[in-house]
């Protein structure tokens, strides 16, 4: 059987190859590639075979190693040479030296041919000759660290891996790029997901190549230009500036958008989000001049909607922990408000010392949803709002258990659920579709006099 060589080669073509790779591919029985890869090698003897459809490819390879397998046998067995093959067989004399080589771009197993050709060859007959990918070199060139980087291909895939990393917060991210999914359609989804964190935008293009060119886009400004086909997209989360002031006019009091909100670096996604936000400010049913506790507040978006909302309210976010108060903090700074008050502690302990509530808001428990619903009920001011926001089926079981049982002794206890899935358009290269948040199930308690 003949040995197949994926050989990797960069777009300097025949100069970026070592003089044993050169050799290897100049003696080949059989020479694959793309129109541009075959363009390299005008000169070469043997007979080539252009990549288009994979399965076609690979079933002609397969019929050429059957029909000089069986020449080989017949010849063996009639004690002949293989004359009429030589120019197929660069090694006549040894039928166990002839090879085929396929060429590929970069390394053939990073996002390349090879992990299909492992589908349809045994991998004893396959021989990997890995070149510098054009992510290696993307990286290279606008000397970052890359080991930790996130890496997507939009190459003939849809960019759900890259919405994704970009929801997670990914620190670096490397997008290999297509005629649908490309740069713009990159920023255009970039735009529309409204992220807590900035990203820088490179585009680098013809890597490895006399016409490569790195640059350094501003987002908006992506879809102004055009690129050459042959283009990678590396994407660098960029440090919020927690000092930077915002322009209150042009925010809304409700509805803010979840962008504008400091958020946990390693969990942007810990938030309540915006239209979950309006619906739980629609549950509470606020009024002005109201004591609110805000209960599991992470990174206070609810209390300080609220707090703009009614700013002769006072709210106090209670968050347990010390990076989440501290994001409280800024977030009040940022959004100057006076009347939210944050409060470093673990519920239902810090809970005693507060102002008793008219409403109150549970969006994180602990674990203690239990004994913190027992405590509330206790404070809560009559004729006042509990609203729970629950992510989990059993959270919603230990709920509604308590509930049951506070019943039991106080049958005027009345609860009402709103169930909530919401999804948000994305686009998708020139199309668009809807991306789902987390849902979400708000119980409404109270007391009915």
């Amino acid at each position: 059987m003949a040995t197949i060589h994926i050989v990797g080669i960069g777009l300097d073509g025949v100069a970026g190859l070592s003089n044993s790779i050169l050799n290897l591919v100049n003696s080949a029985a059989l020479l694959a590639g793309s129109d541009r890869h075959l363009s390299y090698f005008p000169q070469h003897p043997a007979p080539k075979i252009i990549l288009r459809d994979l399965t076609e490819t690979v079933v002609e390879i397969q019929q050429r190693l059957a029909a000089w397998e069986q020449q080989i046998i017949v010849d063996d067995s009639e004690e002949l040479k293989i004359e009429r093959f030589s120019s197929l067989i660069q090694s006549p004399a040894n039928t166990q030296q002839y090879h085929i080589v396929i060429l590929v771009s970069g390394d053939p197993l990073f996002f390349g041919l090879g992990r299909l050709l492992l589908t349809w060859f045994p991998p004893e007959d396959l021989i990997f000759h890995p070149h510098v990918s054009s992510i290696q070199l993307a990286f290279n060139r606008i000397k970052i660290p890359w080991q930790d980087a996130v890496i997507v291909s939009g190459h003939g895939r849809s960019l759900e891996k890259l919405n994704q990393a970009l929801q997670e917060n990914a620190e670096k991210i490397a997008v290999l790029t297509d005629n649908i999914n490309t740069p713009a359609a990159i920023a255009n989804l970039l735009l529309s997901l409204d992220l807590p964190n900035n990203y820088q935008f490179w585009v680098c293009e013809n890597m490895g190549g006399t016409e490569e060119k790195v640059q350094s886009i501003p987002i908006n400004q992506v879809h102004c230009q055009t690129f050459a086909a042959l283009n990678v997209v590396i994407l660098i989360r960029q440090l919020a500036n927690f000092k930077a002031p915002l322009d209150l006019s042009k925010i809304p009091c409700s509805g803010i958008p979840d962008q504008y909100f400091l958020s946990f670096s390693d969990r942007p996604g810990l938030m309540t989000k915006r239209e979950v936000r309006s619906l739980v400010l629609g549950e509470l049913e606020l009024q002005p001049n109201q004591i609110i506790w805000d209960i599991g507040a992470g990174t206070g978006s609810v209390s300080i909607e609220m707090a703009r909302l009614f700013p002769e309210s006072t709210i106090y976010a209670v968050e347990k922990t010390a990076a989440g108060s501290t994001l409280i903090e800024q977030n009040i700074h940022r959004f100057q408000v006076s009347n939210v008050v944050s409060i470093h502690g673990e519920a239902p302990d810090v809970l005693h010392r507060l102002r008793s509530p008219h409403r109150i808001f549970i969006g994180g428990s602990g674990g203690q949803i239990s004994e913190i619903l027992g405590l509330c009920s206790l404070r809560l001011i009559t004729g006042g709002v509990i609203v729970v926001a629950l992510a989990t089926i059993e959270h919603l079981s230990t709920v509604l258990d308590w509930i049951k049982q506070r019943q039991i002794v106080e049958p005027e206890w009345r609860y009402q659920l709103l169930q909530v899935q919401l999804s948000r358009s994305v686009p998708i290269a020139d199309l668009t579709r809807y991306s789902p948040l987390n849902p979400v199930t708000l119980i409404q308690i109270r007391l009915i006099q």
